[in-house]
């Protein structure tokens, strides 16, 4: 049975893929800089602190997450991947998007000509259900539809 939930968007766009879910924060730089150091052709996310993400492929998937963590190298990182083309295709945020990732998703934008899709505010009831391989639907008026 599909179950939608409403989000406010940061960044738009219509899209219909795969779910990758982590239950904690995501640490950018845990998480993309081995696949970025490595010039790689697919995220393989390495931060072994995060046994919900940890050897998953999410290039071009919706990573599905509270907040992200780290230091303030976040934003640059997620800019980064998006400018290599290696990043999932949408951020689902549970919590309000923190300033680094907005940052970093912002300036995939702008610069980077990234159409990376960013919606926050899903509720904590959204991540309690998503769970990974689920497929969704992404709405540019940042609704997302578990099918």
């Amino acid at each position: 049975m599909a179950k939608t939930f409403f989000g406010r968007v940061i960044s738009g766009g219509n899209w219909t893929g795969e779910a990758v879910v982590s239950r904690q924060g995501v640490n950018t730089l845990a998480t993309f800089q081995k696949s970025a150091l490595k010039n790689a052709k697919e995220v393989i996310v390495s931060d072994q602190n995060n046994p919900d993400i940890f050897g998953k492929n999410i290039t071009g998937k919706a990573l599905c997450l509270p907040i992200t963590i780290g230091s303030t190298t976040g934003g640059l990182v997620i800019q980064t991947i998006c400018g290599m083309g290696i990043n999932p295709a949408a951020f689902l945020f549970s919590e309000h998007i923190d300033s680094l990732a907005a940052s970093g998703i912002v300036l995939a934008n702008v610069w980077e000509n990234s159409k990376v899709i960013a919606i926050d505010k899903l509720g904590k009831e959204f991540l309690e259900t998503v769970r990974t391989g689920d497929k969704l639907e992404i709405k540019e008026d940042g609704s997302v539809t578990i099918l």
